[in-house]
C-alpha cells in the first residue's frame, strides 16, 4: 500500500495517505515521547465528523499509548470520490484492512457514533480480533436515522444542488445541534470545514444517503457473540441517540458491561467534555483516571 503526506488538522501530525482497496484513506498516528508505549489504541469517528472529533482525547491517550486514527472515506481528508462507496459494509471492510496494514495485534478500539457499527461489524463479520471495545454513543440499535436522514436519502440530488451558503448554514446548524449548541463557533467551523467545498457538499449528502439500518441489523443479531471486554459510554443529554439505548446495548452484550454516564453532555461528548472522556478511556485502559 502506498503512502504520502500532506497538511494536518491542528494538533495532530500530518496524515499518511494509505491506499486501501483502491481508496485513498487519511491516517494519523501519535505515540508517547521519551518512553515506550504500553499498548495500541485505535479511534473511530462517526458521521458527519472526522478525526477532529477525537483530537483532544487522542492527544491525552498518546501520553501512554500508540494512538491510530483514520478519516473514513467520504469524510475529513480521505477520498470523497463519488466512485468510492461509503456505506457501513464498505467502511468495516476498510477498517479490517487498515488494521492489517498497521500490523496491529488485538488493539483496543474506541468508537463513536457510526464508528461503533464499523468497529463492531469488523469484529463480528470480518473476523477482526481486538483486546477491547469502548463504545461511545454509538449507532447500532434501531431506531437510528433522523427524519433529516430519511429526507436526504429520498432527495440526495436536491440537497447536493443547494446553494453553497445555504448548505454551509445547514451543516453548521446540524453539527451545533448534535451538541445541544454547546460547542464554540470555532469547533463547529472546524467540524464543518471538510463539507463546505463542492466535493465536500456532494459527499455530505452522499454519506447520509448510503447509511442504512439494513447494514446494522446483522451486527445487532450478533451482539451476543462479541468476544472481547466492552465498556459503554453515553451522554445523558444526547439529542440524536437517547440514553435509553445504552441500557439496551448493555443487555444485548455478553457480561453486562459497565456504562459510563456523561451528565449534561450531548452527542459530541468527545469534544464537549474531552477531559471526562479521556479520563474514562484511560481508566478503562488501566493507565489512570
Amino acid at each position: 500500500m502506498s503512502v504520502a503526506r500532506s497538511a494536518s488538522p491542528s494538533g495532530l501530525p500530518a496524515p499518511v495517505f494509505v491506499d486501501v482497496g483502491g481508496t485513498r484513506v487519511a491516517t494519523y498516528g501519535l505515540e508517547p515521547t521519551g518512553r515506550p508505549p504500553v499498548g495500541d489504541v485505535v479511534l473511530c469517528h462517526g458521521t458527519p465528523w472526522s478525526v477532529r472529533v477525537w483530537e483532544p482525547v487522542a492527544l491525552a491517550l498518546s501520553q501512554d499509548h500508540r494512538v491510530f486514527l483514520w478519516d473514513m472515506p467520504g469524510y475529513g481528508a480521505s477520498s470523497k470520490d463519488v466512485a468510492d462507496p461509503v456505506d457501513l459494509v464498505a467502511q468495516r471492510r476498510r477498517f479490517a484492512a487498515l488494521l492489517r496494514h498497521w500490523s496491529l495485534d488485538r488493539p483496543q478500539v474506541v468508537a463513536h457514533d457510526i464508528g461503533g457499527a464499523v468497529a463492531l461489524g469488523a469484529h463480528l463479520l470480518e473476523d477482526v480480533d481486538v483486546a477491547g471495545l469502548f463504545l461511545l454513543d454509538i449507532v447500532t440499535l434501531e431506531p437510528w436515522g433522523s427524519p433529516f436522514f430519511r429526507l436526504v436519502a429520498e432527495n440526495e440530488a436536491v440537497f447536493a444542488a443547494v446553494p453553497g451558503p445555504l448548505h454551509a448554514a445547514l451543516v453548521k446548524e446540524y453539527i451545533a445541534g448534535a451538541a445541544n449548541h454547546g460547542l464554540s463557533d470555532a469547533a463547529v467551523k472546524a467540524l464543518a470545514e471538510p463539507w463546505l467545498d463542492g466535493a465536500g457538499q456532494a459527499a455530505f449528502y452522499r454519506q447520509i444517503a448510503q447509511l442504512s439500518p439494513a447494514d446494522t441489523a446483522p451486527i445487532v443479531s450478533g451482539l451476543g457473540q462479541v468476544r472481547c471486554p466492552v465498556r459503554i459510554g453515553w451522554a445523558l443529554d444526547d439529542p440524536w441517540i437517547p440514553f435509553e439505548q445504552a441500557a439496551r446495548l448493555r443487555a444485548a452484550l455478553p457480561g453486562e458491561p459497565e456504562v459510563v454516564k456523561f451528565a449534561g453532555r450531548g452527542h459530541l461528548v468527545p469534544l464537549e467534555d474531552a477531559d471526562a472522556v479521556g479520563r474514562a478511556v484511560r481508566e478503562w485502559l488501566g493507565t489512570g483516571a
